[in-house]
């Protein structure tokens, strides 16, 4: 009887330690949360501000110059342009990214090929080479097949994302057991069937993943559009934003909501895909 009630002091003192770490788990998380969120929320309320209001010191509560500083953001230049362009390129190239880089994954974590590691080798070294060092040569090929001034410039590089490729191979690797292709081949399967039918849902969450990165990387490139593109009108975003910072000096407002257009779309890009990536660990955790 006394090691008993031993034992049951020190089952309610775990259980009242653990609900007590739950509960400052909890807070931490909503501690956080708070900071992340609260840049994007500053940055919605002084949308909706003027300069003035913005200079006197932080505010909490939205203001009533959002139409006011639309106008003058519309007067300069029509940013739903950039908006339009960086959605042509951002989506296409997103995709392609997601699709090629899972293909080629898919042949370097199952297939035996002559030279696989060099080139393996080969493609992760690409990595650490900074995207500036290219920017010569890829202007040069771009001005000698006639794409300058021209989206498709800023879309044909996501085919070949090696960060993509190495991501998926990771989760390919550990999660596409070689039976299932076995099996898939037996009966009859193409390569190309396979791979779309089997290999990319398994690799979804990985896939999703590595595309929120790619999406925002995308949509926030600054560097490509103004080497490769010189009409107005094709502008996208990034570079509508950056010029509305050296234009918009004495108005703000219309900078905090240029960049708040700009942001919104990632944002609902990751709710839509989050789903996945929630989906995947929810899978491994049961597997596990």
């Amino acid at each position: 009887m006394k090691e008993n009630s031993i034992l049951d002091k020190k089952s309610k003192k775990f259980f009242k330690d653990f609900r007590l770490g739950v509960v400052f788990l909890y807070i931490l998380l909503i501690i956080l949360a708070i900071v992340c969120a609260a840049p994007f929320y500053v940055m919605i309320i002084n949308a909706t501000r003027s300069t003035s209001q913005i200079n006197s010191g932080l505010s909490l509560l939205p203001g009533k110059y959002l139409v006011d500083n639309y106008i003058e953001m519309q007067d300069y230049q029509n940013i739903w342009i950039g908006f339009k362009n960086s959605i042509i390129v951002t989506v296409p190239s997103t995709l392609l990214a997601a699709y090629f880089g899972a293909l080629t994954a898919y042949a370097f974590s199952k297939f035996n090929f002559k030279g696989k590691k060099i080139l393996f080798a080969i493609a992760l070294a690409t990595m650490m080479v900074p995207i500036q060092l290219g920017l010569v040569g890829y202007y040069q090929l771009m001005r000698g097949v006639g794409l300058i001034d021209n989206l498709l410039s800023l879309i044909l590089p996501s085919i070949a994302n090696v960060s993509a490729m190495f991501f998926i191979k990771m989760y390919i690797d550990s999660n596409v057991d070689d039976s299932i292709l076995e099996a898939a081949r037996i009966d009859g399967s193409s390569e190309f069937y396979t791979f779309n039918k089997i290999v990319l849902p398994i690799a979804m969450p990985a896939i999703s993943t590595i595309s929120i990165l790619n999406f925002v990387a995308y949509w926030n490139n600054l560097l490509y559009p103004l080497i490769l593109i010189n009409s107005l009108g094709k502008f996208t975003l990034p570079v509508y934003v950056s010029r509305a910072a050296g234009s918009y000096n004495q108005y703000l407002g219309a900078q905090y909501l240029s960049v708040a257009i700009a942001v919104v779309p990632v944002i609902i890009f990751f709710i839509f895909v989050s789903r996945w990536i929630i989906s995947g660990i929810s899978e491994g955790a049961t597997k596990g």
